[in-house]
C-alpha cells in the first residue's frame, strides 16, 4: 500500500504554529497508518540572520514594546495583500527560504498544510509561476483573521469558528474553500484522563478547588509574583502554576511552595498539559490560540490577563463574548476577577458549560480528513 504524504509546515515565531503543526502530525502517526506526516519548521531551513530578524525580533516586539507590536498588527491588516509593504517582505522571504524549497521537493508530499502564513505566502509564488502543482491549505490558528492570512492560489483554508468562515468567504475565498474546523491540539485533549488520576499522579488533592497559573511555553509574565497574589485570597484551594522553560522562575516558585505547604505546585515545561488542565477549575492565562482551544477542550473555564496586541486581544474578545472566560485588565483585576469566581461556584459551572459548548478537540483529525479527501477526488 503506497502511504499518503502530509507535508505541515510551521514557523516558530511564537509556539503555538509549531503546536499546531505537531498536532496535526501525531494525528496522522496515530490514527492514519497509511499516512506519512513529515513537520518541517521554517526557521530551520532560513539563513541566521533571517531567523532573528523574523523569529527573535517577533518575540522581543511583543514582551518589550507590546504597544509597537499592536500597531504594526493594524497597520499590516489594513494594507492590501499587493501593497508594497507586502510585496517587498515576500521578496526577502523567498530569498531566504531557498533550502525550504529544496527540503520539499525532496519529501515530494501529495499535500501541504501551512500553521503559518510565512511558508504559504512561499509556496504561492511557487504556484504562481507554475514550479508547483501541489494542494497547500491554510490553518488559521488564532479566532482572528488578519489580512496576512490572506493568500490567493491555496488550495483551502481552515477557520477556527463561524465567525472566522464568514469573514473568509466575505473577502472573496471561494465557498467551498473554507472549512470551519477549529484549531488542531494533541490528540490526548480529545480523550483525556480523570481528574482523580491526574491529581493522584502530581500529588494533588482531587476534591479540592484548583487554578492552574499558565505563563505559555517560554514561561513569559511575572509569575512568581502572580502566585503570590492568588494564595493570598480568602478559601481552600491549591494553585499550579506553570513556568514553562522559564527556569528561574522555576526555582523561585518552588522555594515560594516551601512558604505554602500544601497549597502551591510549581511545574516546568511539559507535553502533557492536559493533565494539568484536568485537574483544574480555573485556568489564568494569555489566550493564545492553541491554548484557549486546549481548555476548551478541556471543558475548564479562563481568566485571560496580558493579551498581546492583536492576535491574543481578539482571541480574548471571542472567549468573553461566548461566556467562557473573563477579562483582567490588570494585576488587582486578575484577583478581582479569580476571588469572584471562587466566590461564586454556580457561575463558574455555567463557564464551564459555555467551554464545552465551544470545544472542537477533534479539529486535527477533521483537516487531514479534508486534506486527504481532496488528494484522493482532487475535482471534488
Amino acid at each position: 500500500m503506497t502511504r499518503r504524504k502530509v507535508l505541515l509546515l510551521s514557523v516558530s515565531a511564537g509556539a503555538g504554529h509549531v503546536r499546531a503543526a505537531d498536532a496535526l502530525t501525531a494525528c496522522a502517526e496515530n490514527e492514519l497508518p497509511d499516512v506519512e506526516a513529515l513537520h518541517l519548521d521554517v526557521m530551520d531551513y532560513a539563513s541566521k540572520t533571517f531567523r532573528k530578524l523574523y523569529a527573535d525580533a517577533y518575540l522581543k516586539l511583543i514582551n518589550k514594546h507590546p504597544a509597537l507590536w499592536g500597531m504594526l498588527y493594524q497597520m499590516t491588516a489594513d494594507a492590501r495583500s499587493d501593497a508594497t509593504l507586502h510585496k517587498m517582505r515576500r521578496s526577502i522571504e523567498r530569498l531566504n527560504t531557498r533550502a525550504l524549497r529544496r527540503r520539499i521537493a525532496e519529501f515530494a508530499p501529495d499535500a501541504i498544510v501551512c500553521t503559518h502564513f510565512l511558508p504559504a505566502e512561499i509556496l504561492m509564488h511557487e504556484i504562481r509561476r507554475g514550479r508547483m502543482s501541489v494542494p497547500v491549505w491554510v490553518q488559521v490558528t488564532d479566532f482572528d483573521l488578519h489580512r496576512m492570512w490572506v493568500i490567493p492560489h491555496m488550495t483551502g483554508y481552515f477557520a477556527a469558528n463561524d465567525e472566522i468562515g464568514f469573514r473568509m468567504r466575505a473577502i472573496g475565498m471561494a465557498g467551498a474553500s473554507v472549512h470551519v474546523v477549529g484549531i488542531p491540539i494533541m490528540p490526548p485533549f480529545a480523550r483525556p484522563p480523570g481528574r482523580g488520576e491526574c491529581a493522584h499522579e502530581l500529588g494533588l488533592d482531587p476534591e479540592r478547588r484548583t487554578l492552574l497559573l499558565m505563563g505559555g511555553g517560554a514561561g513569559v509574565g511575572h509569575l512568581e509574583q502572580v502566585a503570590e497574589n492568588l494564595l493570598t485570597l480568602p478559601g481552600d484551594f491549591q494553585l499550579i502554576v506553570l513556568a514553562g522553560k522559564n527556569v528561574a522562575a522555576l526555582e523561585a516558585l518552588k522555594a515560594m511552595a516551601a512558604r505554602f505547604p500544601g497549597r502551591l505546585a510549581p511545574h516546568g515545561y511539559t507535553q502533557r498539559v492536559e493533565r494539568l488542565m484536568v485537574c483544574a477549575d480555573l485556568v489564568i492565562t494569555k489566550p493564545g490560540g492553541l491554548t484557549s482551544s486546549e481548555c476548551l477542550a478541556i471543558g475548564v473555564p479562563m481568566v485571560v490577563h496580558s493579551p498581546i496586541p492583536g492576535q491574543e486581544e481578539r482571541n480574548a474578545d471571542y472567549l468573553l463574548e461566548q461566556g467562557a472566560a473573563l477579562k483582567a485588565v490588570d494585576p488587582v483585576g486578575l484577583l478581582y476577577r479569580v476571588g469572584e469566581l471562587l466566590e461564586s461556584p454556580e457561575r463558574l459551572a455555567a463557564m464551564r458549560a459555555r467551554t464545552r459548548a465551544l470545544a472542537r478537540p477533534h479539529a486535527a483529525r477533521a483537516v487531514l480528513d479534508v486534506v486527504l479527501a481532496h488528494a484522493e477526488n482532487p475535482r471534488a
